[in-house]
């Protein structure tokens, strides 16, 4: 199920990788911050774009070269919010990773 239609239509491919990340990470970051205030379908929203934005991720030719960090970063998050969190993943884990490329991506925007 495609929940960003008009990314998917091709202009998510149009973004760097590191755009990319930052806007997963956006999402990451609400289905975090919904979660903390007991906001548990506005969270699960939140991951299932996130994860939508994985998806479109990995569909990107231009990522071929870095599929298995992005699967693995797409396995380790459904594992954090939907299961047993075998990897011991933390919310501080998921937000100091997707800031790095908030980060990058606002330097690359000149901010």
């Amino acid at each position: 199920m495609t929940i960003h239609k008009e990314m998917a239509s091709g202009r998510w491919f149009e973004l760097s990788l590191v755009e990319q990340l930052a806007n997963i990470g956006a999402d990451v970051d609400r289905c975090i911050r919904w979660s903390r205030k007991n906001k548990q379908e506005q969270s699960r929203a939140a991951f299932y774009r996130a994860i939508d934005l994985i998806d479109l991720t990995v569909k990107d030719p231009k990522n071929r070269k870095r599929l298995r960090e992005i699967l693995r970063v797409r396995e380790a998050l459904v594992d954090y919010v939907l299961y047993d969190n075998e990897y011991n993943s933390t919310a501080e884990h998921w937000q100091n990773y997707f800031y790095q490329f908030n980060y990058a991506a606002a330097m690359a925007r000149g901010r």
